[in-house]
């Protein structure tokens, strides 16, 4: 795994410290890894909720020309992205809100996107997490 641009993976949840857990989660899961990601949990008081501002923001941290990965945990959240890349000048031209299970697609996707995948392997990647049996 050299150097490069990779993907970049956003992280939205209604909780700051459930996002930070994540994103810290892949990277510990992925040895370390190589792609960006950002967490944009809760509200910008710290509070509950979701933040158009915090999207924003993450997603232009981890924006590397390749595209960008948003994984979102609950409904609010699903519903703010989908706003955000309705209106289209909020987040990165290749922006996708990606249909994943939060924690094991966070880690999927996060895995694809530090191996160098492209961001129709990342997105792939953490759909088939719909897929890891538990039992």
């Amino acid at each position: 795994m050299g150097g490069g641009a990779r993907v970049g993976i956003v992280l939205v949840s209604h909780s700051a410290a459930v996002a930070t857990a994540v994103a810290a989660l892949a990277r510990g899961l992925a040895g370390g890894g190589e792609a960006p990601v950002a967490a944009a949990g809760g509200t910008e008081d710290g509070g509950l909720g979701t933040s158009s501002e915090l999207i924003s923001r993450a997603a232009a941290e981890v924006d590397q020309g390749c595209g960008v990965a948003l994984l979102v945990d609950l409904g609010s959240a699903v519903l703010t992205v989908k706003a955000m890349l309705a209106e289209g000048d909020e987040l990165p031209e290749r922006a996708r809100l990606v249909d994943a299970p939060f924690v094991e697609g966070a880690v999927a996707a996060y895995v694809t996107a530090s191996a160098g995948g492209d961001l129709d392997a990342v997105v792939a990647a953490a759909a088939e997490a719909y897929q890891y049996r538990k039992e």
